[in-house]
């Protein structure tokens, strides 16, 4: 089913008011979801809200606004989460790295005992609004086997990279560690779809199409090695610059939700104008990705993006609407139903249960 966006965002903003976030802070959050639908990344979208709302209940989640800082040495900060919604703390460290990079060329913040932040691009495209490059990165549980390995041993560690650009259409890169992301997976557990194989074998290392066997196995990384490499990397940097959680310290995100995930993140930014003109360097970012827009094409290929691109495009062709999964809508109504608010959209569209 499709709905208004606003919408969508009014209704999970209800639904976590009334289980104890504050009220603006309950909006940052559904619009950090909603976001993410419209850009096409549902993974990351509201079908996220039952388990944030499970973990909050769980008391693994906490309903306070913010971060606090653990250590602030100008250009490198430490913020302590206190297992906060991550939409929240995300969005204070980048503007805290944003800061401090006006100040010193370059603003670092590290933060411990974090939650699932949604989508790495948001926060990345944060700095990149506002002239500054802009790098994001978290870790996760161990999803991932070492190459020729038969255990998990690293997390499927996102990162974001995005840098000032002319022009609507933002530059920014995104993307899991993994082949693909554990989200997408469970997207095709509830539709009971199958996955491809080459993104995740069974626990005995052997490949699958099953996405149930998959959440049991492991998820392969993106060019072997040097997906691996990276992955583990950004566990080391999130997790030891913050004096957080990294390897196996950091639990399950739909484990036990009365424990903490306790992941770890990371916010770099870097302010162009310490560097040269910040009307240069977005004029030329664009150029160059009007470059890529504009190369010579392979046979049967219709058009060439940018990093960046087809989310926004796909923002663009849905004017302001979200395409929900029945069974996302059905939990939507449902958590509503159990948290005594108005399911408003959905409330009209139950043919979807």
């Amino acid at each position: 089913m499709t709905v208004p966006a606003d919408q969508l965002a009014a209704l999970v903003t209800r639904i976590f008011v009334a289980a104890g976030v504050p009220q603006q802070a309950a909006r940052t959050v559904a619009e950090g979801l909603v976001d993410a639908d419209l850009e096409g990344l549902a993974s990351h979208g509201v079908m996220l809200t039952d388990m944030y709302l499970d973990r909050i209940r769980k008391g693994s989640v906490s309903t306070k606004e913010a971060a606090t800082i653990v250590s602030d040495r100008e250009a490198a900060v430490v913020l302590d989460a206190g297992h906060a919604l991550g939409q929240l703390t995300g969005h204070q460290a980048m503007a805290l790295a944003i800061e401090r990079a006006r100040c010193f060329g370059a603003g670092i913040v590290a933060v411990r005992h974090a939650f699932h932040f949604g989508t790495a691009r948001r926060y990345a495209l944060q700095a990149a609004e506002e002239d500054c490059v802009g790098i994001v990165a978290c870790n996760t549980r161990p999803l991932m086997p070492a190459p020729g390995g038969a255990e998990r041993v690293t997390g499927n560690n996102p990162l974001a990279i995005a840098v000032p650009t002319a022009g609507p259409i933002p530059i920014v890169l995104d993307m899991a560690t993994s082949e693909a992301a554990m989200g997408k997976i469970r997207m095709a557990e509830k539709a009971g779809a199958p996955i491809p194989a080459s993104w995740a074998v069974k626990p005995d290392g052997s490949p699958t199409t099953d996405p149930a066997e998959a959440i049991a196995g492991m998820l392969l990384p993106t060019a072997g090695p040097k997906g691996f490499g990276l992955a583990f990397l950004i566990d080391l940097m999130c997790g030891l610059l913050s004096g957080g959680a990294s390897g196996s310290a950091v639990q399950p995100l739909y484990g036990d939700f009365s424990v903490p995930y306790d992941c770890s993140h990371l916010f770099i930014a870097f302010d162009v104008a310490h560097f040269g003109d910040p009307a240069a360097f977005r004029a030329a970012s664009a150029s160059a990705a009007e470059r890529i827009r504009t190369g010579r094409r392979a046979s049967g290929v219709l058009q060439l993006f940018a990093p960046g691109e087809p989310e926004w495009r796909k923002r663009e062709q849905a004017p302001g609407r979200v395409q929900l999964a029945p069974a996302v809508a059905d939990m939507l109504i449902r958590l509503a139903r159990e948290m005594r608010v108005t399911a408003a959209p959905l409330a009209d569209n139950e043919q979807t249960t």
